[in-house]
């Protein structure tokens, strides 16, 4: 079975982490993003809307047939049982479809995009090595209010629910500083893809897979 190499990318909400996997991904890794798997399966004909409907409601459902995600929000934040069932319902076939996605991946490395890596701990037993994208919390609130239109309140109840700061950089194996621009990103990661193309080598030539 192919086993490509898997590094675990994450970070705060608003951090920037699709920031970094698309630099990496126009680099030649393959990104999975458990954010878009989840998109995919709550969209308009989505494989969980059945049995979220049947568990929540048709309250949840947006006029389209996708996940009402404001009504869901706001549900979860008040209802630590309907977080659960969510949970329930969605994480083992986000796991799933994202082990689908891996073991075709095709690219120099694999991305694993998780925004709570480390809070679930599922996908850290099946990355190669971590990395976290980081910047100030102010700047995490501001990114997010402007792009979601979320006001500040709900971000600060969002980044509750997630590992703080301090707890990521101290888990990571390796970190960027997402508080500049792009370029300056880039310059950061550069290297490390560089160290994770060898990383990916050594690890081929050891297990011998090709």
């Amino acid at each position: 079975m192919h086993r490509p190499w898997v590094l675990g990318l994450t970070g705060g909400i608003g951090s920037g982490k699709s920031a970094a996997a698309d630099i990496l991904q126009q680099w030649g890794a393959t990104v999975v993003d458990t954010d878009q798997l989840a998109h995919q399966l709550t969209a308009p004909q989505g494989a969980a809307m059945p049995a979220l409907i049947q568990a929540f409601g048709t309250a949840i459902a947006a006029a389209d047939g996708s996940m009402d995600r404001t009504v869901m929000r706001e549900r979860v934040f008040h209802d630590p049982t309907a977080r659960q069932q969510l949970e329930a319902i969605l994480h083992p076939m986000i796991q799933h479809s994202a082990e689908d996605a891996v073991q075709q991946a095709q690219g120099v490395y694999v991305v694993l995009v998780v925004p709570l890596l480390f809070e679930t701990g599922h996908y850290t037993q099946r990355v190669h090595r971590t990395l976290v994208v980081d910047c100030p919390e102010d700047l995490q609130i501001a990114r997010v209010m402007q792009r979601s239109q979320l006001d500040a309140d709900m971000v600060r109840r969002i980044m509750a629910q997630q590992w703080n700061r301090q707890q990521r950089l101290t888990a990571a194996d390796d970190v960027v500083d997402n508080q500049g621009s792009l370029d300056e990103l880039q310059a950061q990661l550069w290297p490390l893809h560089q160290a994770y193309l060898e990383k990916t080598r050594l690890w081929r030539a050891n297990t011998g897979f090709a």
